[in-house]
């Protein structure tokens, strides 16, 4: 198997073991799972560039969609987070630009830094 399929096999099974391991937020109807599961297609987007997968694109709409409030937001915005935290080599200038590139603009960014406590 191509180190590249490895790759991303491997960043997959990394965000997708934080379905059973992330906490839930009670006032939020939006789930870490549920952010893994839309945004899961960008990681080779993140990691290695070139074209953004229409699967991606599909999973920022879908993301965009669900944010209805401050707070589902601020759980977006965490479950990123800490899901990037996992990923080696995650470009997260490259990563902010996912919304622009696919016609949903994000009310935020993501960096290792940002407190997503503050997201609005």
């Amino acid at each position: 198997m191509p180190k590249t399929a490895v790759s991303s096999a491997a960043f997959t099974v990394v965000l997708l073991s934080m379905l059973v391991t992330a906490p839930y937020t009670v006032n939020a109807t939006v789930t870490c799972g549920q952010v893994v599961t839309l945004l899961t297609p960008c990681i080779p987007f993140g990691v290695f560039g070139g074209d953004v997968p229409p699967d991606c694109c599909a999973g920022i709409k879908g993301l965009h969609d669900i944010q209805n409030t401050a707070e589902d937001r601020r759980t977006a915005c965490s479950c990123i987070q800490k899901g990037a935290a996992m990923i080696p080599g995650l470009d997260y200038d490259r990563v902010n630009t996912l919304g622009d590139r696919c016609g949903s603009p994000c009310p935020y960014t993501v960096y290792p830094s940002t407190n997503c406590s503050e997201v609005n």
